[in-house]
């Protein structure tokens, strides 16, 4: 019962739970609690007394909307609330702090993801409605279905699974509604995000219905974009600090007009909201603090008013009590009790169970720490040929502010039907997340530490015993997802892990070592959760957007957040505007200006020529005496490149060195910026059919014994992914396969180092001096659904702290020649250190990205 650990006592009020110091005038009457009743009274008496504050209990049961509710209340109340988590305190530090010490005047219950019939998904709420009978209470979602259970309501699905649309309301005039209009037409509009609810017919004699769906008709959010004359000074969070017109809205005895009201006997009236008869507890099922939630911010003033009324008429702190158990006052109560009175008296075996089908299996699943992810997508029918390229959808949706924190697997090239799709993203929703992971050292099996950055900027830090990729795997077989959602779609990518794995990582696949450390980090990703997909053949493009139903759920077990709706709203806005505004759109504009000071530093390389021919002669050495027959021997170069900016330089070098698989990647919070444009060859091609023996070598370490047969190679410079080139194996079993494997297998590409591999590696770390870092690795996805696609990279510019940085380098066999390998390898960095050079000699000015994206937006 995770709700009812005993942790040591909070600590003196800081951080985030800490109540504001008290003003010199008010700290006598919140030091001395007894006399503040008497207090609040004389204050509310006189006309020119300030209005009091009152101190909330926020329960936050881990959602992403509580902090809107926290926004909300701070206006109306006076003081921010203080927001602790369903498991953060106990029973006994709730009870010390509402009736010992009298700190909050009431306490409000979050949405949350689950049900409240599971312990974990509830945590301490339930404790606090059953016992905290004199204190003011208001359950939003989540809150108004455990209101509903703990007095015996049964929680069952909803007709219809609603998410970010909005419903008419009626309601029965009690006071949580006053002021506010009732029915169909009235202007009273909710948004939902639920797909459980209290069933109305399970009610106790303890609960009143208060609230319900007027009609069946239900509302998007650009429906409501435009509130009706009733409702237009009450646009929920919308609303300035003051509401106006109240008056307007009553009639002249207080009661409310009811308009247009549903028959009570219409089969679509939902319960959306509930009150007990004899304590001053409400819920709603609504969400009274969306933005789009009409009179929202009325309900929570009206909840203040509640509280301050119900605060006059009841006992002194003296002769407040709480509901015994047993014969045991609660000052006398111990954690075995309090365990014993959830678990045998409150959620006893006939209430942990939904009372449909959303029962044991939805709650095993919730409890097993799996995700459900759910993907929704829409399709935009040949809108590239009307907007330009690809290049303007980036720049439009991602380029603003230098492109933090985006991708792009960018096919600026789709000659003979390659790369046929590009995906690109940014920051996204609540799943989003960046992950950063750097080796503990340079051997085998060492282990590292992982960074995690969420969409908030909460960052997290972990060490990963196991290794990266492992913790890869154990991420996406966590994911559970349904086949149907992505159902039509023509491409592999759906959302999900995103961005680099790093040279370095071969020790994480079978190399014994790393010669030197990298820089960059080893591997970084992104999570994305929402993304956008161009299909060069037909000019498509596809918007993708997933949530967790469970993580992100208020309540229920289906999904209740709407940023992945709003999200693909609005992006389809965005570039319909831009086909509306194609002709005007600022694409030929100036892109640079003369600096008046340039750099003239060009790049240095690691070795001299001397040194390059000497190492190839080594390689050549070793060829000879049969230690391998292939070995890709590199080396970097480098130069300084202060306030370069990135993404035009990703731009320019897409331009000149166009690319069927080419990539762009932006981690700001690491500054690194990574350009990537490898081009293939028919020598390339030719040095890859070398390492076909090695490849089946490797496969057949994760396949199942048998004939293993590999009738083609991957491209190693694309996209085209290890497990297709799996799935033509004879004689295996896929099922053993996961993506991490076939990666594993595969990794660090062949043609970048040798065959054998595994020897060949450790040769090329003693020739090499400086750690190829993010060159040689490989850039791409992997899906949430368990697909993926990876390419090698090769021709790539990496920007990190005010440095460029470009590997290079050739396979050495035992024909080559030692002066003809150095000039290949300077021929292979041509194209992007030209790049770079070019974009050195010239200061960056607003173009179009920026002018599009201010225009468009």
């Amino acid at each position: 019962m995770a709700a009812l650990r005993l942790p040591s006592p909070p600590p003196t009020p800081t951080a985030k739970w800490a109540l504001p110091p008290p003003s010199r005038a008010s700290s006598a009457r919140w030091a001395h609690s007894s006399h503040r009743r008497t207090a609040v009274a004389a204050r509310r008496g006189s006309p020119e007394g300030e209005e009091p504050p009152v101190r909330t209990l926020l329960i936050d049961n881990y959602d992403s909307y509580t902090y809107n509710i926290f926004q909300e209340l701070s206006v109306v109340n006076g003081v921010p609330p203080v927001v602790v988590r369903n498991d953060e305190w106990t029973w006994r530090e709730v009870y010390r702090l509402v009736y010992k010490e009298r700190v909050f005047d009431n306490i409000v219950i979050s949405p949350g993801p689950g049900s409240p019939a599971c312990p974990s998904d509830i945590g301490i709420c339930l404790r606090i409605l059953c016992e905290c009978g004199d204190i003011p209470i208001l359950g939003v979602c989540l809150g108004h279905q455990a209101l509903g259970f703990v007095h015996g309501a049964k929680i069952v699905h909803a007709p219809e699974a609603i998410h970010g649309r909005l419903s008419e309301l009626e309601h029965n005039g009690c006071y949580l509604f006053n002021q506010i209009p009732s029915g169909i037409n009235s202007g009273f509009k909710v948004v939902r995000y639920h797909s459980l609810v209290i069933e109305a017919d399970s009610l106790s004699e303890d609960l009143e219905s208060i609230a319900w769906t007027a009609s069946p008709k239900m509302l998007s959010y650009l429906e409501s974009d435009k509130p009706d004359i009733t409702s237009s000074t009450f646009w929920g969070s919308l609303d300035n600090l003051l509401i106006t017109n109240l008056s307007e809205c009553s009639t002249s005895d207080g009661k409310v007009p009811s308009i247009n009201n549903a028959s009570e006997v219409d089969g679509y009236r939902v319960l959306m909201g509930v009150r007990h008869c004899t304590r001053p507890h409400y819920g709603v099922q609504f969400h009274p603090e969306s933005v789009a939630t009409h009179y929202g911010r009325q309900i929570f003033q009206n909840f203040k008013k509640i509280t301050t009324e119900y605060g006059l008429q009841t006992p002194s702190p003296q002769e407040r009590k709480v509901h015994s158990i047993g014969k045991l006052e609660r000052s006398q109560i111990s954690s075995a009790d309090l365990v014993n009175f959830v678990a045998n008296d409150l959620l006893h075996s006939e209430r942990l169970k939904l009372w449909d089908s959303v029962g044991t299996y939805a709650l095993s699943k919730r409890s097993s720490g799996a995700k459900s992810l759910r993907l929704r997508w829409k399709k935009i029918d040949n809108l590239v040929s009307r907007i330009g390229c690809s290049e303007n959808i980036f720049s439009v949706l991602f380029g603003h502010h230098i492109a933090e924190d985006t991708f792009w697997l960018d096919s600026s090239s789709v000659d003979q039907n390659r790369a046929r799709f590009s995906f690109m993203g940014g920051k996204g929703g609540p799943l989003w997340k960046q992950m950063t992971f750097h080796l503990s050292n340079q051997r085998a099996n060492c282990g590292g530490n992982l960074t995690i950055r969420d969409s908030h900027g909460c960052t997290n830090r972990n060490f990963l015993k196991d290794g990266f990729l492992d913790f890869l795997d154990k991420e996406m077989q966590s994911i559970q997802y349904n086949e149907k959602d992505y159902e039509g779609l023509p491409f592999d990518f759906h959302g999900g892990f995103v961005g680099y794995i790093g040279y370095g990582l071969k020790v994480e696949c079978d190399a014994s070592s790393n010669n030197a450390k990298s820089s960059t980090p080893d591997a970084c990703f992104f999570f994305a959760d929402n993304l956008v997909v161009v299909d060069h053949s037909n000019g498509d493009v596809y918007l993708l957007s997933l949530h967790d139903e469970y993580s992100s759920s208020n309540g229920d077990g289906d999904c209740q957040n709407s940023i992945h709706s709003s999200w693909l709203t609005n992006t389809e806005k965005k570039l319909l505007r831009m086909d509306a505004m194609a002709p005007r759109l600022p694409i030929n504009g100036s892109s640079f200006t003369r600096s008046s000071s340039v750099n003239k530093q060009g790049f240095v390389i690691e070795k001299s020529k001397e040194e390059y021919i000497r190492d190839v002669q080594s390689c050549l050495d070793y060829i000879k005496d049969g230690e391998s027959y292939e070995l890709c021997l590199t080396t970097q170069m480098n130069r300084r490149t202060d306030y370069m900016n990135a993404l035009k330089l990703y731009l320019k070098l897409r331009k000149q060195n166009p690319a069927p698989y080419a990539a762009w990647l932006n981690f700001s919070s690491e500054n690194l910026s990574i350009c990537c444009s490898s081009p293939e060859s028919e020598k390339d091609q030719a040095e890859n059919l070398m390492i076909v023996d090695l490849l089946r070598n490797d496969l057949g370490k994760v396949c199942e014994p048998g004939s293993v047969h590999v009738p083609r190679l991957m491209d190693v410079e694309s996209y085209k992914t290890v497990h297709t080139m799996v799935s033509t194996i004879r004689g295996t079993k896929m099922s053993n396969l996961s993506p991490v494997d076939c990666v594993k297998a595969a990794f660090p590409g062949g043609s970048m180092t040798g065959a054998p591999k595994v020897r060949s590696m450790e040769i090329l770390d003693s020739l090499e001096t400086s750690p190829r870092g993010i060159y040689s690795g490989s850039i791409g996805f992997f899906s949430y659904n368990k697909t993926f696609d990876l390419n090698i990279v090769i021709r790539t510019v990496v920007l990190h702290n005010g440095e460029a940085s470009i590997g290079a380098g050739g396979a050495i066999v035992a024909l080559s020649d030692p002066e003809a390998e150095y000039n290949e390898m300077l021929l292979k960095a041509k194209a992007p250190t030209k790049v770079v050079e070019e974009c050195s000699q010239q200061m960056y000015s607003p173009d179009r990205w920026d002018s599009m994206q201010t225009t468009i937006s």
